[in-house]
């Protein structure tokens, strides 16, 4: 069962179990801490606390123009609340990205993007390391217009609801249903995840992709593992290379028959990779 620990403005949900060293996981997009749960059955020596992002799982859900650093500043205000001590970072995709960020704003002591920088509070405690599993943060043209098939899906108006309800039995005598019933998911879901929702709708164009980290990777002064997925049709494999590439301390290891999915279809390999690593 999560926990709530009640942050100032916003609470955030976590899990927690085992003892020890700790590690803070951080979920990808449109998950939640659940997803690392895989991955923390086989960690048993670790105290392992997955926490739910800002806008995801049973954390608080605010409206807002969302960047990584709303999700940095949160993680950081998470840390000093369970007063953590050399602990360790690992996120996967869109939490691959926030640790990564929230690693370079403790280098240089900022958050936020460069208009609207303030200082970071020093951290307490120091972090000890990071793992980056197929990470998000690259800047990537190719992802622009991507996913616009589904902005339509976010159109808050009953009357897309009532077309849906309109078309189900054509969808189930053309025998699609399953599909159709996946697209009504898929509507339930955006609408409840206000980040999938600001990603939407306001990167609309390459250069509102702003909070990308590749030009401050070399900012990142703790030992990092990145694992990449040979087969991960989400996140290409030269964003897994460039951070491998630009961060002075970093092993790099390559799953080749793992997707995008590898905490679930491969978390063994996932699990024994980040103990080998803190082990070292």
């Amino acid at each position: 069962m999560k926990q709530l620990l009640p942050l100032n403005p916003y609470p955030a949900a976590y899990l927690e179990q085992g003892m020890g060293t700790p590690i803070v996981f951080l979920h990808g997009f449109l998950g939640d801490a659940s997803n690392w749960l895989p991955i923390m059955d086989r960690l048993p020596e670790y105290r392992c606390i997955a926490l739910d992002l800002l806008g995801f799982g049973e954390s608080a859900k605010p409206e807002l123009r969302y960047d990584i650093w709303h999700q940095v500043e949160f993680v950081q205000q998470f840390i000093a609340a369970l007063e953590l001590e050399n602990f360790w970072l690992v996120g996967h995709s869109y939490g691959g990205w926030t640790a990564a960020a929230y690693a370079i704003a403790c280098t240089t002591g900022k958050l936020g993007l460069p208009h609207q920088q303030r200082a970071m509070p020093p951290p307490r405690n120091e972090l000890a390391g990071l793992g980056l599993i197929a990470p998000a943060g690259i800047r990537d043209d190719e992802f622009v217009g991507r996913y616009n098939h589904l902005r339509p899906l976010l159109w808050e108006s009953p009357w897309v609801d009532w077309g849906l309800r309109a078309i189900a039995p054509l969808s189930r005598w053309l025998g699609q249903r399953k599909s159709f019933e996946e697209i009504v998911r898929a509507r339930q879901a955006l609408l409840a995840q206000p980040v999938a929702k600001s990603f939407l709708r306001d990167r609309l164009r390459p250069e509102d992709a702003v909070d990308t980290v590749e030009a401050d990777l070399h900012c990142i002064a703790v030992p990092t593992l990145v694992i990449a997925a040979a087969k991960d049709d989400t996140i290409p494999l030269w964003h897994c290379q460039t951070y491998a590439r630009e961060i002075a301390q970093v092993q790099f290891r390559l799953l080749p028959d793992a997707d995008h999915g590898l905490l679930q279809s491969h978390s063994q390999d996932v699990a024994q990779s980040i103990a080998q690593f803190l082990n070292a």
